[in-house]
């Protein structure tokens, strides 16, 4: 299965707090916050959501398609995105702006406070999938990641007017798209991936109830953090998967992203959507041990290694397995 990806490519400027975020907000001031926090260090990495899961996709052995929209300063980005397998051949170069910057800071429980400035990936929306994808000619399933607002809905529209199966993935857009632009990037995926706080948001601002959304996806999962991530279909049983003990806590941004790779590393192979969300979580776990979104390393045995280790060889058939494929 050929997987392609749309969404944001980053720079990622990552920054540690040694206090606690939260102790530094007072209840009675919420209504007028001004705080600068000393931090202890700075990395600054490659990142953006669809980068991040295409390199965590490479990384497990697959060749997926990044389409993305970035800046003249991406060229050594994506030389190394492409010697690791990516294929960067859909990738838009803006004439005028730099790639997209992503800032975060982050303290000791994992809280973390961040910026996004967009640049390059305001272009995305001239970006025309159809075209794309006619040209690679082999696109199976397209995961429709955070990106301009525009081009995720010209995605979505050419995934539905090709009847590609498409994956939702609004994620941090969320705070900004309105109930009817999310209804339509949502309605008719085969997977919807959200985190418990973009799940309750995703429902407040369509109107949706779970039960709606479920009558409307194939797979909804949503990441729990270190609790793991809930699977669900509709009519069917809730899968609750733990999360894969880390070993080491590093910083957890891109740990959503790593762990969106390995699901769907596992669905191309023909898994279900429990023994997917097991390889995601094995994934993820292997991000949280390294700063930075694309700087661990992984291979297919080391993730199926942790995978064994946690949940055992048979786990996802015990664990109530859902029926896997691209079913809508």
């Amino acid at each position: 299965m050929r997987i392609t990806v749309t969404g944001s490519v980053a720079t990622d400027h990552l920054m540690t707090f040694p206090g606690r975020i939260s102790d530094q907000l007072l209840a009675d001031k919420l209504d007028r916050v001004s705080l600068s926090f000393l931090v202890d260090t700075l990395e600054i990495r490659d990142g953006g959501v669809a980068a991040n899961i295409t390199y965590g996709l490479a990384r497990l052995g697959r060749r997926p398609l990044l389409v993305a929209a970035v800046g003249a300063d991406f060229r050594e980005y994506g030389e190394r995105l492409a010697d690791l397998g990516v294929d960067t051949s859909a990738v838009h170069v803006s004439a005028t702006q730099h790639t997209a910057r992503f800032l975060c800071t982050t303290d000791p429980d994992g809280n973390q406070l961040a910026s996004f400035y967009a640049g390059a990936m305001a272009e995305a929306s001239a970006i025309d999938l159809a075209a794309v994808l006619d040209r690679s000619g082999d696109t199976d399933l397209v995961l429709i990641g955070a990106d301009d607002p525009a081009a995720m809905l010209r995605h979505t529209r050419t995934c539905r007017t090709l009847g590609i199966p498409f994956i939702a993935d609004p994620a941090q857009q969320l705070a900004r798209l309105d109930g009817p632009a999310i209804r339509e990037l949502v309605d008719g995926a085969v997977h919807l991936f959200t985190n418990e706080y973009e799940r309750e948001l995703l429902l407040r601002k369509t109107g949706w109830t779970a039960v709606d959304v479920l009558s409307r996806v194939g797979t909804w999962v949503t990441t729990l953090g270190e609790k793991g991530s809930r699977v669900e279909r509709g009519g069917e049983t809730v899968a609750e998967v733990p999360a894969v003990p880390a070993a080491t806590v590093a910083d957890p941004t891109g740990v959503g992203d790593a762990y969106r790779a390995g699901y769907l590393c596992a669905l191309s192979e023909g898994h279900d959507e429990v023994r997917c969300a097991q390889t995601g979580s094995a994934l993820a776990t292997l991000a949280l041990s390294a700063v930075g979104t694309q700087t661990y390393t992984a291979s297919p045995d080391a993730v199926r290694r942790l995978r064994i280790a946690t949940y055992g060889p048979d786990t996802a058939d015990a664990a109530g397995a859902l029926a896997g494929g691209l079913r809508a």
